[in-house]
């Protein structure tokens, strides 16, 4: 294909170069393969590396690309339906719970989960930490903050840490009546932990998934997950369950 001039264009240039490249990502490429140099693309298209790395930037916010370590940047497979809603109602670690337990350490926890948990400021909680992966593609890291006060009876466990301290405070956990779940989500930037667990660079663009769990009128625990915002679709519905979408039309969240 020739050069595309965009010089005419009234919308901002990395915009309307974000819906080129997006056709020719349909047109031209496979899912996977990997995207020419910047220098080249940005002659291709006419433009400035700079606003080539916008609309680059922005197409990998939807999903359609993706920067691997080591390798460059990379066509996307289409995003997962991922299933994040309270239909079951049932505390984290309950029978067909879909993360995986990690460690468990107490620590102070950061001041805004602190005034969620109504703990103070230097009281130390149990953070569990576990991972989900869907078709054997990490896809979200999570940190669950328990107050001691909602897992009293924790004596009789030896292990300070690890996968069997993380078992036995979620067992304990359950032992409360769960009343209600309430949940955000908001778009985010994956941190060097985060970032490394979820096999992306810092700064890729994530989902932070923040959930409070009440109990006898106050909160018993409160979970912050981040979920890869270049692979997931998150679904609240009562479905359940992981779909794959082959649409294009459906990459996008």
């Amino acid at each position: 294909m020739g050069t595309t001039q965009l010089d005419t264009v009234p919308e901002p240039k990395y915009w309307h170069l974000k819906t080129v490249l997006s056709e020719a990502l349909d047109s031209e490429f496979s899912v996977g393969e990997i995207l020419p140099n910047e220098r080249d693309l940005a002659a291709r298209f006419g433009v400035a590396r700079a606003t080539l790395r916008q609309a680059l930037e922005q197409l990998e916010l939807e999903g359609r690309l993706q920067r691997r370590r080591g390798v460059g940047t990379t066509v996307a497979p289409p995003r997962m339906g991922v299933a994040v809603g309270p239909e079951q109602h049932t505390w984290p670690g309950a029978a067909g719970d879909a993360w995986q337990l990690a460690d468990c350490a107490v620590a102070v926890p950061p001041s805004a989960v602190a005034k969620a948990l109504e703990t103070e400021p230097d009281e130390q909680v149990h953070i569990v930490r576990r991972s989900r992966v869907t078709h054997g593609q990490p896809v979200a890291a999570e940190l669950l903050y328990i107050p001691a006060a909602s897992v009293p009876d924790l004596s009789g466990i030896d292990a300070p840490s690890g996968a069997a301290r993380a078992r036995a405070v979620l067992r304990e956990l359950q032992r409360l009546g769960l009343e209600s779940q309430d949940r955000s989500v908001e778009l985010g930037s994956a941190r060097a932990d985060d970032a490394k667990e979820l096999d992306r660079l810092p700064g890729a663009p994530v989902l932070v998934v923040t959930t409070r769990f009440v109990a006898e009128g106050g909160t018993a625990a409160a979970s912050v997950a981040t979920y890869r915002a270049d692979t997931c679709r998150l679904t609240f519905g009562d479905s359940g369950g992981v779909e794959i979408h082959h649409d294009p039309e459906r990459r996008a969240s």
